[in-house]
């Protein structure tokens, strides 16, 4: 668990005013942003979503003391951005403000805006002044505390896989692939981990590995995916897993921004094209115990007990958690076959057809690869479903049964799912009930309530098509 940063003072940008205490990371990281005139107060949201304020840097001396309010319904509106008011959030309590207070050593440059800017991470606080049990990261932390009273500390990673996109859709309103900056012809064909594409948008590469650099963003690896105009960048493992779900929240935000500076759409949506491969949240996991060591540590001759414990548990809750991984009407074309995304819960060694991966490595550095999730989930609550359902997996000494050798999909029933399916599993999930209480799963159950009900009253073109004329 990462610990609040030693205080320091710093004095407010009028000389009259009374000095305040700033984390001191967060104080130096100010001092550095020169002549800092505007701080963006970011509260990720349950579809992972940042909303919040911007401040003037002055103001930011009271946020530090005294938090900030924003409306409680913020943490569960729906993609639209509108209240759910099924979750309670809304009308039934006058639409409260809540207290929102700085993540200590969140603060960060934001290097990409015209003027130097600051943004900052907040946390929403409940009535009786305790974190917000529904606050993602607030869920993804109190998973950590189950493990740190066991004497353990999971190791996270996190992979996103992304399209850039022409800014410009089609006249039908349909996104094209972005024009190559080097051939200036539009991308049409697939070259997966090719060094040229990475030549071709060396611009792009080159100003997130700034923007990573001025974020300390541990990326540390950039490929060109499966698709036109689609790749994957890497950030390098933390054992602090609430720490390497803020980079990927601040690398997604970086990712958008640069995108959209150099004339393209940075998109993490799920399955943008029918015909091409989708965008996936790998979380990679290993868990260390009080020693330091590996608990997964082994071979694919000899592997660790536990290890093939929290595979047997990821596989027991797979399903009652797939809200979290597929947590959009779109997430569920993802799963297609022969596309390198899991259509079931097997498990394997270096093998990119299952969903539970055992990437090649050494025996001391074995984890976990974690393949279900798209990247349009919120990362703070796909790796508490993982983590949370490893835990009840290392618990139960369960049996993941052998793992998979070769192609997947031709040795395994495929799992067709749909959206108001799982939906319904998590409202009726125990697993879900013991692990982040009634309250979390009660107000995420509705919220995709209301975006499966407000989805499925539109009238598409699709419907159109198919018949206006013909029925």
């Amino acid at each position: 668990m990462s610990q609040n940063p030693p205080l320091a003072t710093v004095t407010a940008l009028d000389p009259m005013a009374a000095a305040t205490t700033l984390p001191a990371a967060d104080a130096a990281e100010l001092d550095a942003i020169a002549d800092c005139e505007l701080v963006d107060l970011l509260l990720p949201d349950m579809n992972g979503l940042l909303r919040g304020k911007r401040v003037t840097r002055d103001a930011l001396e009271k946020v530090y003391a005294n938090g900030v309010c924003l409306p409680m319904s913020l943490i569960a509106t729906d993609i639209t951005g509108n209240t759910v008011e099924e979750t309670g959030l809304g009308y039934d309590i006058g639409d409260e403000d809540r207290i929102c207070r700085p993540v200590p050593g969140s603060l960060r440059v934001v290097p990409w805006q015209n003027k130097p800017m600051a943004q900052l991470l907040l946390n929403m606080e409940d009535a009786s002044g305790g974190s917000f049990v529904a606050n993602p990261r607030e869920v993804l932390r109190r998973v950590l505390e189950r493990y740190r009273a066991l004497g353990l500390t999971p190791v996270v990673a996190v992979e996103l896989e992304f399209y850039l996109l022409d800014q410009t859709l089609t006249a039908k309103g349909e996104p094209q692939t972005s024009i190559n900056p080097a051939t200036r012809e539009r991308n049409a064909t697939t070259q997966v981990y090719y060094m040229e594409d990475l030549n071709d948008y060396q611009m792009f590469t080159d100003a997130v590995a700034d923007v990573c650099r001025a974020q300390k963003i541990p990326a540390d690896t950039a490929v060109a995916e499966y698709a036109p105009g689609q790749f994957e960048i890497n950030l390098k493992h933390r054992n602090d897993a609430l720490l390497a779900c803020d980079d990927a929240i601040y690398l997604k935000r970086a990712i958008k921004a640069i995108a959209s500076q150099q004339g393209m759409l940075a998109s993490f949506m799920a399955k943008p094209f029918v015909d091409q491969a989708g965008n996936g949240l790998h979380i990679h996991v290993s868990v260390l115990d009080r020693d330091g060591h590996n608990i997964f540590a082994g071979t694919p001759q000899s592997p660790a007990p536990a290890m093939l414990h929290a595979i047997a548990g990821m596989q027991a809750n797979a399903r009652d958690s797939m809200l979290i991984f597929a947590p959009h009407a779109n997430s569920y074309r993802r799963f297609v076959l022969n596309a390198f995304v899991p259509l079931n819960d097997c498990w394997g060694y270096n093998n990119r057809t299952v969903a539970m991966r055992i990437p090649h490595s050494d025996p001391a550095n074995m984890r976990i690869e974690h393949r279900i999730a798209g990247a349009d989930g919120n990362p703070y609550l796909v790796t508490a479903a993982v983590l949370a359902a490893m835990l009840e997996g290392l618990e139960a000494q369960g049996d993941p049964g052998p793992a998979i050798v070769g192609n997947a999909y031709e040795q395994t029933p495929a799992r067709t799912l749909f959206w108001r399916d799982t939906i319904r599993d998590f409202n009726e999930s125990d697993f879900i009930l013991r692990q982040f209480g009634q309250e979390f799963r009660h107000i995420y159950g509705q919220q995709k309530l209301k975006e499966l009900s407000s989805f499925y009253r539109e009238v598409t073109t699709l419907e159109y098509d198919w018949y206006l004329r013909t029925v």
